[in-house]
C-alpha cells in the first residue's frame, strides 16, 4: 500500500538518487503535515456545523476543563489555549458578542481581567463536546486497543522530542542577558 508521501518520495528518487538514503524524514514529517492539514479540515467543518470556528471551540473546552469558576485571565488562556496573542482580545471580544464568555474584573486589582464561560457557552460546550469526541473516533481507523496505545506512545515521543528541541533552539538563540555593572 502506497500513499502520497510514497508517490513524493519515489519522484525524489528518480530525480536526485544520491539523496535516496536522506529522504527518510519525509516519510515521517510529510505524513504528519499531510495528516494535520486533513484532520484540520474534517475539524473545521465539523465546527462550523454548530456555528463555531476551532479556535472558538479550543476557547471554550479551554474554559470549561479549568473547573469552577469556569475562567482564566487572558494569559492563562494562551497558555492553555491554541490561540496567539495578537487574537486573543479581538477574539474574546467576537466570543463575548456571541454571549459564549465574559470579561470580569479582578475584585483584588482592577486592572486585571478574567474571561469567564458563560451559561450559555457552557451549554454550547457541554452539548457539542460529546458530539465532537464521536467526530474524532469516527476520523480515526479501526485500530485495536493495543496498537491504539503503541500510536499514542510513539506520538507522544515525537511531541516530547519536538517540544525540548524547540525549547533548546529558542534558549541557544535568546539574547544573552547583560551583565549588571
Amino acid at each position: 500500500m502506497t500513499d502520497s508521501v510514497d508517490v513524493i518520495m519515489d519522484l525524489w528518487r528518480d530525480e536526485a538518487p544520491e539523496l535516496a538514503d536522506d529522504l527518510w524524514p519525509v516519510a515521517i514529517v510529510g505524513r504528519v503535515q499531510r495528516l494535520s492539514r486533513i484532520l484540520d479540515r474534517a475539524l473545521k467543518a465539523f465546527y462550523a456545523e454548530h456555528g463555531l470556528e476551532v479556535w472558538e471551540f479550543d476557547v471554550l473546552t479551554t474554559l470549561r476543563r479549568s473547573g469552577p469558576p469556569y475562567e482564566l485571565t487572558p494569559g492563562a488562556l494562551l497558555d492553555a489555549a491554541m490561540i496567539t496573542s495578537s487574537t486573543v482580545t479581538n477574539r474574546i471580544d467576537r466570543m463575548e458578542s456571541k454571549g459564549l464568555v465574559e470579561r470580569i474584573r479582578d475584585t483584588d486589582d482592577r486592572r486585571s481581567v478574567r474571561v469567564r464561560l458563560t451559561e450559555h457557552g457552557a451549554e454550547v460546550v457541554d452539548r457539542i463536546f460529546r458530539l465532537h469526541l464521536a467526530n474524532e473516533a469516527r476520523l480515526l481507523p479501526d485500530y485495536s486497543p493495543a496498537d491504539y496505545e503503541h500510536l499514542v506512545g510513539e506520538l507522544r515521543r515525537l511531541l516530547e522530542h519536538l517540544d525540548d528541541h524547540l525549547d533548546r533552539d529558542r534558549a541557544t538563540s535568546a539574547p544573552a542577558a547583560k551583565k549588571p555593572r
